[in-house]
């Protein structure tokens, strides 16, 4: 846990830099990027991620990431290719100032779920998830800490999963979400997923 701590402040001070991209310019350049995500950022299908109102400094990360092949979105690569870090920094503004849309979680999950986001499993070295996304599950935009609030549980599912089989790997030297994934068995992955999703 001790780590852990450490590892959060080292991460926030090292991502403390601001970005300034241009939401207006950003609306103009998204057009593209509504197929998959929704114009406003609200993706309708689940394997496609809400990008509305998630953090700018995330946004900028993850788009850069798969840009110059840190993180394989194969789907997204084509699209992303051709962007300049100004084009990154206006869309990354432009979908992050957009209002999510809730989602609802599975009652017989719910409890499980909420058990693992605010508690963790202790047992497993598993910290809460509220520690880096918050209480509400809107992030720490400052620390680029993602939100996931009213994230589809299957998107959310299937990056857990791929954090736990170290097929994304780009959580830093730290490898804070594959450490923690790696703990989850399936059924708490699905639970969390489906609290995650249910939170506004």
């Amino acid at each position: 846990m001790k780590n852990l701590l450490i590892s959060l402040i080292v991460s926030a001070g090292l991502i403390s830099v601001a970005h300034a991209g241009n939401a207006d310019a950003g609306k103009a350049k998204s057009a593209m990027c509504a197929a998959c995500h929704g114009a406003d950022g609200n993706s309708m299908a689940p394997t496609f991620p809400k990008i509305a109102g998630q953090g700018e400094r995330y946004l900028v990360k993850q788009i850069k990431d798969i840009r110059d092949g840190r993180r394989s979105v194969p789907a997204m690569a084509p699209f992303v290719a051709g962007l300049s870090d100004s084009d990154v920094e206006d869309l990354a503004a432009y979908f992050g100032s957009q209002i999510p849309t809730a989602g609802g979680a599975k009652e017989e999950l719910a409890k499980l779920g909420e058990s693992i986001y605010r508690g963790g499993i202790q047992a497993k070295g598993v910290p809460a998830c509220l520690a880096c996304h918050g209480p509400d599950g809107k992030g720490v935009a400052t620390a680029g800490f993602p939100r996931l609030a009213g994230q589809h549980d299957a998107y959310t599912a299937a990056q857990l999963t791929a954090f736990s089989m170290n097929q994304r790997t780009n959580d830093g030297d730290s490898r804070m979400m594959r450490d923690i994934a790696a703990r989850l068995h399936a059924t708490e992955v699905e639970a969390v997923a489906s609290y995650i999703q249910g939170l506004r």
